[in-house]
């Protein structure tokens, strides 16, 4: 950069003036000039951060074999809630990884994942959720078991592109 300040000519004023006197004022004109020269080049207007849930929720409504969507729902909101995506915005697939893997590595979250799956599911069908007690047997009709949860999962997993490391 030059240490010169950037000096308009009245020509070059009155130039300006001329070009803009023709042009009709539109809201994008007012957004681009208040966002300055250069802003919108080459850079999504998108937030990175909702670039990565956007990211996230298409890819596992696409890759997540889920039926009846209750699970699909719980999930995208546990991924945009995550603390893990906090700290990657830029490798959301990363995030969904470490999540996913967090939760099959634990009973617990994994009861409460379903758990949460259940009352989606209740609040969604207008139905009374079929929580897992345990040490029973799953109701029959209960659409969100801790094995089927576990598998549908395991499955999202394993269709994750391989990520590569930092």
């Amino acid at each position: 950069m030059s240490d010169k300040p950037s000096k308009t000519t009245d020509a070059e004023k009155e130039l300006e003036r001329e070009i803009r006197g023709d042009r009709k004022f539109s809201l994008a004109e007012a957004i681009g000039r208040l966002a300055g020269p250069g802003m919108m080049k080459g850079v999504s207007p998108v937030p990175l951060k909702d670039q990565a849930i956007i990211a996230i929720d298409e890819y596992i409504v696409k890759n997540l074999l889920d039926g009846r969507g209750s699970l699909s729902v719980v999930l995208r909101r546990m991924a945009k809630d995550s603390d893990l995506l906090l700290d990657n915005y830029d490798r959301p697939f990363a995030a969904l990884e470490n999540g996913l893997r967090r939760v099959l590595g634990s009973d617990y979250l994994l009861r409460e994942l379903v758990r949460e799956t259940d009352a989606e599911w209740g609040r969604t069908f207008g139905e009374r959720p079929m929580f897992e007690m345990p040490g029973r047997s799953p109701h029959p009709d209960d659409p969100y078991t801790l094995e089927s949860v576990r598998a549908s999962l395991e499955k999202l997993l394993a269709t994750l592109p391989a990520q590569e490391s930092n």
